[in-house]
Parts: C-alpha cells; sequence; structure tokens
C-alpha cells in the first residue's frame, strides 16, 4: 500500500469513525458497528458492492460517502482548487446510489456530516 493510499484508508476511517458517533444519537448506537463492519468490507476489496447489496445500511452509506470526499478534495487539492463542502456534498448526492429504504432527508444529513469530518481530518494533516 503506498503513502497515499494509506494516508486515505486512516482519513476515510477517522471520518467514518466520527460521522457514526455523531449520527449515532439520532440514528442508534448500532450504526458505530455498521460502520465498522462497512470499512471491514471495505478493507477486504469490497467497498462499492457492500452498498450496492445493502442499500439499508447507513454505515455503508458513511463509508462510501466519506471515501468518495476524500477522492474529490485529494483531486481538487492536487489540482490547487480545493471545492466547497457543497459541491463536495453535491458531487456525491449525485455520484451515489440512492435507495427508497434511506429516506433523502436523512442520506443528505449523513452526506453533509461526512463532508464536514473530511475537513476537518484533511485539516489536520
Amino acid at each position: 500500500m503506498s503513502n497515499q493510499e494509506l494516508a486515505a484508508n486512516v482519513t476515510v476511517r477517522r471520518a467514518a469513525r466520527a460521522t457514526a458517533r455523531r449520527l449515532a444519537v439520532d440514528f442508534g448506537s448500532e450504526l458505530k458497528t455498521q460502520v465498522e463492519t462497512a470499512l471491514d468490507a471495505r478493507d477486504s476489496d469490497r467497498r462499492s458492492e457492500q452498498y450496492a447489496v445493502d442499500p439499508i445500511s447507513l454505515g455503508s452509506l458513511i463509508v462510501s460517502a466519506a471515501t468518495l470526499a476524500w477522492t474529490v478534495y485529494k483531486d481538487r487539492r492536487d489540482q490547487s482548487q480545493m471545492p466547497t463542502p457543497e459541491v463536495t456534498s453535491q458531487r456525491i448526492r449525485i455520484e451515489l446510489p440512492t435507495s427508497d429504504s434511506i429516506p433523502s432527508a436523512q442520506r443528505d444529513r449523513v452526506i453533509r456530516v461526512v463532508v464536514e469530518e473530511i475537513v476537518t481530518a484533511l485539516d489536520r494533516e
């Protein structure tokens, strides 16, 4: 694993866990376990399939959104064009699959919190 891949993994894990902690009050403490399960699946190369197979899992949504948010920020930062959180959130909303089992307001809130946590994590680097 390259240094860049390692950094991405650490940032995504940190942001996904922080998002789960913040949202557990509203969505239940099992959200933390769902995120850990999704992170384990991501690490075993089942990342995109996990969300498609289990659309109900907010944990999978959090990990998928964190991975995409990190990629958006990293790509833009390499081009010296730091995207705004709003632009990043919109891109995630467009690129991640939707599901009838996750209400759009809940999905949007998860995405917003994930982007906030990615920005916070990248500011610490």
